[in-house]
């Protein structure tokens, strides 16, 4: 996931810590990581869940994922300063506190089925994930010298994925367990009940766990810029060369593997691919959320010896090819298909961002925000393929995240050269 580079106006004189001397707070710090994983791809299974209570058409079905990831765009520039203001930790504990407190509001949405407030529950919940996000990348990325911080970063998205690849398989075991619905909405909404206030319950004790911490205060936590130029007028970074295909890359990716995972749950359950069930579906899930967990790890090795575009181009055809192939086929093959795209999905983030902010100098930590503001692709496309769903069917939808494909890999092979242009 994205970084944000803020320092904390109160923190510029502290120095970075071994990592070796607080081993205790990369713990905590990358447990975060671990709940924020499970919590995003937990919308997964919530969404064919409400969809089955409120009777909604796909396209109703995906402002969940709408309203979730909106909050990336919406809350990142004010965690942003909030970091700014009192510092890494404090708003670490934020974050957790306002998740847990959207998690809670889950239960009053419940209590009247009403999909609206469950809705604006998971906006306060998305909101305090950007809060995470905006204040525990930068922090793990100088949680210790430079020297070792891939790794740290490295380890810290591992755990988020291994969060991902839980969340199918919890959500099916407790959100799932009595679909199709057999009561009234009032009736059948209760179920998300005690997930979610479960949830809210270890949010808070981890944000006390950070609180309780004595996590060193950190300075520089952007990339380095000459101070000379700080007072120099900047122009836009829109300026830029290629900015705009910069964002429109990581745009795309996010709709891409959201848009997909999203669908997961009710592509396994038509008859003519799984005729499964929801929990047996969900678990199925897992595999497309592990595998991107996989790929991880496989792609660690081939990028010391691949150039990050060309990497970033084959895998994408290799994504596409599989949607290709599971939208034409049926059965066992369309179901396996689709779960491999996670494993060639796995890099694709990395390597965007990488590429995106290779080459700005200066400019680094404004470009970084405008990659992480354009992860609101997650909220948007997977509405886009909903309304497609509707229209031509779940099959055949998946033609969107096929389209995002092709333009990923060209990027990765020709349009990812950074310049400037001369202003």
């Amino acid at each position: 996931m994205p970084m944000f580079t803020t320092t904390p106006s109160h923190e510029k004189s502290a120095v970075r810590v071994p990592f070796t001397s607080d081993r205790g707070a990369m713990a905590v710090v990358t447990t975060i990581f671990f709940m924020w994983g499970l919590i995003t791809v937990l919308n997964d299974i919530l969404i064919p869940r409400l969809k089955a209570i409120f009777h909604l058409n796909y396209t109703e079905a995906m402002l969940v994922q709408f309203c979730f990831f909106s909050a990336y765009f919406v809350f990142a520039v004010p965690f942003g300063r909030l970091v700014e203001r009192v510092g890494y930790q404090k708003t670490m504990i934020f974050g957790l506190c306002t998740s847990g407190i959207g998690a809670l509001l889950f239960w009053p949405a419940a209590l009247v089925a009403s999909f609206p407030l469950f809705l604006g529950a998971l906006v306060v919940v998305a909101a305090g994930i950007t809060g995470l996000q905006v204040s525990a990348n930068p922090y793990i990325s100088v949680l210790g010298s430079a020297e070792t911080a891939s790794s740290r970063l490295n380890l810290a998205q591992a755990l988020n994925s291994l969060g991902a690849t839980i969340a199918p398989y919890l959500g099916g075991l407790l959100i799932l367990s009595r679909l199709p619905v057999s009561g009234t909405p009032a009736q059948e909404a209760h179920s998300v009940i005690m997930p979610y206030v479960g949830l809210a319950a270890v949010l808070f004790v981890l944000a006390l766990g950070v609180g309780l911490s004595r996590l060193p205060k950190m300075g520089e936590a952007k990339a380095d810029t000459p101070s000379a130029s700080q007072d120099k007028p900047r122009s836009s970074i829109w300026r830029v060369r290629h900015t705009a295909l910069r964002a429109l890359g990581i745009f795309l990716y996010v709709g891409a593997e959201v848009s997909i995972g999203s669908f997961l749950v009710n592509y396994f359950g038509q008859p003519d691919i799984g005729a499964l069930d929801a929990r047996m579906a969900a678990k199925l899930v897992a595999f497309y959320w592990g595998g991107a967990m996989v790929g991880r790890f496989i792609g660690s090795a081939v990028l010391q010896r691949v150039k990050a575009g060309t990497a970033l181009g084959v895998v994408a055809i290799a994504a596409g090819l599989l949607v290709c192939l599971s939208m034409l086929t049926f059965g066992h093959l369309a179901m396996y298909a689709i779960i491999l795209v996670g494993l060639f999905n796995s890099i694709m983030f990395p390597n965007i961002f990488t590429l995106g902010i290779a080459g700005l100098g200066e400019r680094t930590g404004e470009g970084s925000g405008l990659l992480i503001a354009a992860i609101v692709g997650g909220a948007l496309l997977p509405l886009a393929q909903g309304a497609l769903a509707d229209r031509i069917g779940i099959h055949h939808a998946f033609i969107l995240p096929v389209l995002c494909y092709i333009y990923i890999a060209f990027y990765g092979f020709r349009g990812s050269q950074p310049a400037l242009e001369k202003s």
